[in-house]
């Protein structure tokens, strides 16, 4: 059974921006009293956030929300750039991985 890859990525994408557990959870709408904790239990595991919660915290680091669920490095980078093409160069890529797929 894989392993849950939503708390590293929670708190992979947090660090990158600078900010603590405690101002993400609050941007994100948490509770002021209760955001820090929240948003570790998130990263540790104890808790999974569900989809719309995930979904405000992809918004506000700035990461697709299907970053959170790749198990690999390699895949959740290239989610990330894929998501800031333009829609020309996504239709240019797909056509290319198409091409190297026959």
């Amino acid at each position: 059974m894989a392993i849950n890859p939503v708390p590293g990525r929670i708190k992979q994408a947090r660090v990158s921006k600078g900010i603590s557990q405690k101002e993400l959870g609050i941007r994100i709408g948490l509770d002021q009293s209760s955001a820090s904790s929240r948003m570790n239990h998130y990263e540790k595991g104890r808790h999974t956030p569900d989809i719309p919660t995930l979904k405000r915290v992809a918004e506000e680091l700035g990461v697709p929300l299907p970053y959170f669920l790749c198990e690999s490095e390699k895949t959740a980078e290239l989610i990330c750039l894929i998501e800031n093409l333009k829609e020309a160069d996504k239709d240019e890529l797909i056509r290319k991985l198409k091409e190297n797929k026959k």
